[in-house]
């Protein structure tokens, strides 16, 4: 595939069509969203295989969105033909995939394990001590306040932030560029960086947006209280979080173009960055 750049502004755009294609099919997606969150809790039950299930299979998850998004600006079923693209893509996809999941599971400990050190395994400390009924809140407090936690949750975001990098776009090279796992890796990361403008965008309005939601949420629950509005706050939030996937699909359609001409124009054809764009500016 052929790496595309693309101007600043088009990482507002790429937000506004996740909406746009949520608004497609909602129901589509809602339920894809909650048959991925209904294996990740049922994987969570299950010691150590599912833990290691659960690292490998973000790449996958993500990549099921991706086709969802095109399927729908396509007017096919957002779900479950999604998952029937991904079941069926045949072994020369699904391999790489699987070896993506493996090491996106390796790289997520390596860099878990080093935050730990990092913060004298503060964190992991106070994630032990909360279910701790002999816990006081005075304690729980000192803790809150020790730096070496602080430097730990600063130090999983600024880890996890750099590992999307990476594997942002490597799904989707995996399946539709038949890339292998590692060159997806390298491309993916060149493609953000090239387009680093439209990203930079991208990431401030989600971060306005979630911003947004916890005021919205904040003022809920004062008006209200927090028994009451959660029962809006958890779907509104779950909406929210699935919008976010949904636009994901937009990033990588216009970072990378298929190198053959003829590809090419039949991507442009059934794309929907173009369908969903058609008659705004």
């Amino acid at each position: 595939m052929k790496l595309q750049l693309v101007a600043p502004r088009q990482g507002a755009v790429w937000v506004r069509k996740g909406f746009q294609v949520f608004a497609r099919q909602p129901l589509g997606f809602a339920s894809l969203f909650a048959a991925c969150l209904f294996v990740f809790l049922l994987l969570g039950l299950v010691p150590f295989v599912g833990t290691i299930a659960l690292l490998v299979l973000p790449p996958a998850g993500s990549l099921l969105f991706m086709i969802a998004s095109r399927r729908a600006g396509e007017g096919q079923s957002a779900m479950p033909g999604a998952i029937v693209d991904l079941v069926t893509a045949g072994k020369s996809r699904l391999l790489p995939l699987l070896k993506l999941g493996l090491a996106y599971a390796a790289a997520t400990f390596l860099v878990f394990w080093l935050a730990g050190v990092l913060d004298g395994g503060a964190l992991e400390s106070f994630l032990e001590s909360l279910p701790d009924a002999k816990t006081t809140p005075e304690a729980a407090a000192a803790r809150v306040a020790d730096p070496r936690l602080q430097l730990g949750l600063v130090l999983r975001l600024v880890f996890a932030g750099a590992l999307s990098i990476p594997f942002w776009h490597a799904p989707a090279l995996v399946f539709w560029g038949e890339q292998g796992w590692a060159k997806s890796l390298f491309f993916s990361s060149v493609a953000l960086w090239r387009n680093k403008g439209a990203f930079a965008v991208y990431g401030l309005v989600w971060m306005a947006l979630w911003m947004l939601l916890l005021a919205i949420v904040s003022i809920g629950v004062g008006v209200f209280g927090p028994q009451r509005f959660t029962l809006v706050a958890t779907p509104l939030t779950l909406v929210f979080s699935t919008i976010f996937y949904a636009s994901l699909w937009f990033t990588f359609a216009d970072c990378f173009a298929p190198s053959d001409p003829v590809a090419a124009s039949e991507h442009d054809d059934v794309d929907p960055t173009d369908s969903l764009t058609k008659g705004s500016s």
